[in-house]
């Protein structure tokens, strides 16, 4: 270990827990040891405490003895006739040093509640946002498990200029890495440099300005540290588990941009703990031999053409970027991308125009493989802020391939676009909305590239279902509008086709063990009434997911005896889960929430909670960020129940999983929902009404409680008996 990198991150150790110290006691001098304080919205208080410590810092008070564990922490400062330091006392240093700018940083959102954003964008006033809370982690962290983020670059500092600012921020995003910013050098940050060069900055395109400084740091090894508690079932205060976990699985390193301070040291000190080795720009001395990181720990004096590829081989990363044939650069770490007012070069659809997306399968004969057509103008032949009506016709033949597997091809569409750069794309079907920027045209893109990255990136991802594959694109209104009423028709038997299947009928579920890399014991068992939690991922999406990858996380799964049909339990599906858990769970129900209900992941879209005296249930999607009628938020609800464990009284699921027949129809099914956020509601409202009048509630949607009507048992129970709710009368629902 380089004496003078010791030495360094021991005296920056020192000074910031000192700085900690004092900032701590002007707290507690203006308010009180009991007065509140913590990350806004989030179940892990401190998260890099509570990580590693076990600790739950909830007001001024509890930092006291946190404040005294850092000095007990701090090792004497370096002398010249002092022997040599090692590596351990520096990341002693360096962990004292992410505790104490923690409690510096809680003290901020006291002090200055609003000068960190909340959410996921930042404004023209405030690009800060501060620490992640708890939707975003489960948001952006089932990226992490799916493998579209490998990891994340935590860049300190700033670049020496805002054109080399941008280029390293490029050449990230197209590695599809998450970039987590802190900190300023000579005055400005590498995030402000980014809007500087007029790069859109934000969760959503994975540029994540937490803070202007140093200790804004720790709000990327935060998000770390929570991903192990959240995903992978990590134990709160079990430091090595967690460190080592990072260190296995959230690939990520830090960059350091500019002359590195005693205190940059100490916090480079700090995340090499968690296996992040630091690669900076400066002639600093290295620290070349592995030991906590896979390879070495400081390497520096890179240039800036070299930093990103650098950085990624210490790492050990392997990044596998897709080879499309566009004049943009293309990667998943573009999905998040906005095109707004004056950027907009062309419009299509989203209510402005006719839009729709169509995979159709045709005979081995009808289709050239690779052929992309244009009917009607390009963007070439037309004006900046032009609106084109759109028909994006996507036809594939093959041997193998089937009908089932067009709406799977079809829900590509949306992700493939939004992974060009300048492209943005929303929704789906016949409500589908597409911009393209003024800067992707500038450097040539057309129409005709979208025709091109499908044919590509369809084959790379799906090649095994089918041979060949051909895009036409029509611009031409009433050829739109023809395409349009042939979609329809086909949307509609697709639909009935899904929902005719049933439980009983089908002999063979799918598994679905994607998110076991954060939550090792979860096994999600996905049958035709009962679809992944997350969402994601129905019957027919793991069918074809198992013809495209044999050795994959979607494994057909024989069913078996039925051990119990009113709870949904079958010998077959127990003895997979048993197997695929590892022996940690031997068997669960899938229609029941009180008794042995399935596993939930971090990765749920809903979670439905008991509400004993309404005597009924309530589920509360991701998105909602209010208090519910179980007495927690969501966040609250994902973190207690989400390691892949088994809750009687709770259970994640799909949000379209609420209005299919089995949704914990052995306890009452549907009858018994009798809270639910608003905006679930209104997202849900015409399959539930369905479902409803299909049950012979017909008005159950007005009877069903939400946040309007209150945030209690005791708020909403009046509400349900004005309304005569069933699940009133219903037996009991604890049985």
């Amino acid at each position: 270990m380089s004496k003078i990198i010791a030495s360094a991150a021991i005296r920056g150790a020192h000074n910031i827990v000192g700085n900690a110290e004092k900032k701590w006691q002007e707290a507690m001098d203006k308010w009180s040891a009991k007065e509140p304080v913590g990350f806004p919205n989030t179940a892990y208080f401190l998260p890099i405490i509570y990580g590693m410590l076990g600790e739950k810092v909830e007001n001024l008070g509890d930092m006291e003895p946190i404040l005294k564990r850092c000095r007990a922490m701090l090792p004497p400062m370096v002398k010249e006739v002092h022997p040599l330091p090692y590596l351990a006392p520096a990341l002693d240093a360096g962990m004292a040093t992410l505790f104490a700018e923690e409690m510096v940083e809680a003290i901020r959102y006291l002090e200055n509640p609003n000068f960190y954003i909340q959410g996921e964008d930042v404004s023209d006033d405030n690009i800060w946002l501060g620490a992640a809370d708890d939707v975003i982690l489960r948001k952006r962290g089932v990226e992490f498990v799916d493998g579209t983020a490998p990891g994340f670059a935590a860049i300190l500092g700033a670049a020496p200029t805002t054109e080399i600012a941008a280029n390293i921020a490029q050449e990230l995003l197209e590695k599809n890495l998450y970039v987590f910013m802190a900190g300023r050098y000579n005055g400005v940050s590498f995030a402000e440099q980014l809007v500087e060069a007029g790069v859109q900055i934000g969760w959503p395109t994975r540029l994540v300005s937490f803070g202007p400084d140093t200790s804004a740091a720790v709000f990327a090894m935060g998000f770390a540290t929570r991903a192990a508690m959240s995903f992978g079932g990590m134990e709160p205060g079990d430091y090595r588990k967690i460190l080592i976990y990072n260190k296995d699985r959230v690939f990520a390193f830090v960059l350091p941009m500019g002359y590195v301070t005693d205190e940059w040291y100490a916090n480079a000190a700090g995340v090499i703990n968690w296996g992040f080795p630091v690669i900076a720009d400066t002639p600093i001395p290295e620290v070349l031999p592995t030991g906590i990181c896979t390879y070495e720990h400081v390497v520096s004096n890179i240039p800036h053409d070299e930093i990103v590829a650098k950085a990624v081989e210490v790492r050990g990363l392997k990044v596998t970027v897709a080879d499309v044939p566009i004049p943009v650069a293309y990667g998943p770490a573009f999905e998040g991308e906005r095109v707004r007012g004056e950027d907009i070069y062309l419009e299509c659809g989203g209510g402005r125009t006719a839009m729709v997306e169509w995979v159709t399968s045709k005979r081995m004969d009808e289709v050239e493989d690779g052929h992309v057509e244009i009917i009607g103008p390009d963007i070439d032949s037309i004006e900046p802020g032009s609106r084109l009506p759109l028909a994006i016709v996507v036809e594939v033949a093959g041997r193998e391939f089937e009908e089932d597997y067009e709406p799977i091809l079809e829900r590509q569409i949306h992700h493939l676009i939004n992974y060009a750069q300048g492209a943005m794309h929303i929704g789906q079907r016949d409500i589908a909305w597409i911009r393209v920027g003024k800067g992707a045209v500038e450097k040539g893109f057309k129409l005709e590239h979208i025709g091109a990255l499908l044919h590509a990136k369809i084959h790379q991802d799906f090649g095994r279902i089918f041979d060949k594959l051909q895009v036409k694109l029509y611009t031409e209104e009433d050829k739109v509008k023809d395409i349009i009423e042939k979609a329809r028709t086909v949307y509609s038997e697709r639909d009935a086709r899904i929902e005719g299947m049933t439980d009983e009928t089908t002999e063979t579920y799918y598994s679905c063990t994607l998110c076991q890399s954060f939550a090792p014991s979860h096994v999600c068992v996905v049958s035709p009434e009962r679809t992944g939690l997350c969402g994601s991922y129905n019957w027919m999406d793991c069918k074809a997911s198992f013809e495209i990858n044999p050795t994959g996380p979607n494994q057909p799964v024989e069913k078996g005896e039925t051990i119990d049909a009113k709870l949904g339990q079958w010998k077959g599906v127990n003895d997979f889960v048993f197997q695929a858990s590892r022996g940690k769970i031997d068997h669960y129900n899938f229609y029941s929430i009180i008794n042995d209900p399935m596993t939930t992941c971090g990765c749920c879209e809903a979670i439905a909670a008991v509400l004993p005296m309404c005597n009924g249930i309530m589920t509360v999607n991701r998105e909602y960020s209010g208090m519910t009628p179980c007495g927690m938020k969501f966040t609250t609800l994902a973190g207690t129940i989400g390691g892949g464990i088994s809750s009687p009284g709770f259970v994640g699921h799909g949000k379209y999983n609420i209005c299919q027949r089995k949704f914990i129809i052995g306890d009452g099914g549907l009858l018994r929902i009798v809270w639910m956020p608003k905006m679930l509601k209104e997202e849900i409202a015409d399959r539930l009404n369905a479902r409803a009048e299909e049950m012979g509630v017909p008005n159950l949607m007005d009877m069903i409680a939400d946040e309007s009507v209150g945030e209690t048992e005791e708020d909403i129970l009046p509400f349900l008996e004005e309304k005569g709710h069933p699940a009133l009368t219903m037996d009991s629902i604890l049985g």
